[in-house]
């Protein structure tokens, strides 16, 4: 399977994301990455739509729901919005949506900052591998992998996918 260049989505996905943002009335929305690989892409995605934004950054470290399996992350740095989330419409961007489950976790973070008044779901791929009711509005592509692959972003410049096999 060839995977997609992310150079190659991200014009299409911010061309998505200008639409989406137009037919809603947003103006102004707030833009955060989930810590590492969505910081990745919202930088990228910054860059391509020529918006020097600040950014947030979360990392959903804590609000994992399978926090007391895995345990705690070893590089768990805390969040940072420098803005405001109550009443503000968020774009939130993360690399790869799989499960639903890191989305689910950003969502419940976000709404510990206060109540937003909107939240658009940005994700590089989307591997069609949901465990959870969570479906992005801009995705750069849509792929079914195998129950043994998995798809790894490198970055942040340049942004490279890479395929991933592993043995059951």
């Amino acid at each position: 399977m060839n995977l997609p260049s992310p150079a190659e989505l991200l014009p299409q996905m911010a061309a998505a994301l200008i639409r989406h943002l137009n037919q809603r009335q947003i103006s102004e929305p707030r833009f955060i990455g989930i810590r590492t690989g969505g910081v990745w892409v919202a930088q990228a995605l910054l860059e391509t739509l020529g918006n020097p934004a600040p950014l947030g950054i979360l990392d959903v470290s804590f609000y994992r729901d399978d926090f007391t399996q895995k345990g705690l992350h070893p590089q768990v740095q805390p969040s940072e919005l420098p803005f405001e989330v109550e009443g503000q419409h968020l774009v939130l961007i993360d690399d790869v949506l799989m499960s639903g489950r890191t989305i689910r976790a950003a969502l419940n973070e976000l709404f510990d900052y206060g109540r937003p008044a909107s939240v658009t779901l940005v994700c590089l791929l989307d591997l069609n591998a949901r465990e959870l009711p969570i479906s992005p509005d801009v995705v750069g592509a849509t792929l079914s992998l195998a129950a043994d692959q998995r798809v790894k972003l490198s970055g942040p410049t340049p942004l490279t996918l890479e395929l991933q096999t592993f043995a059951n």
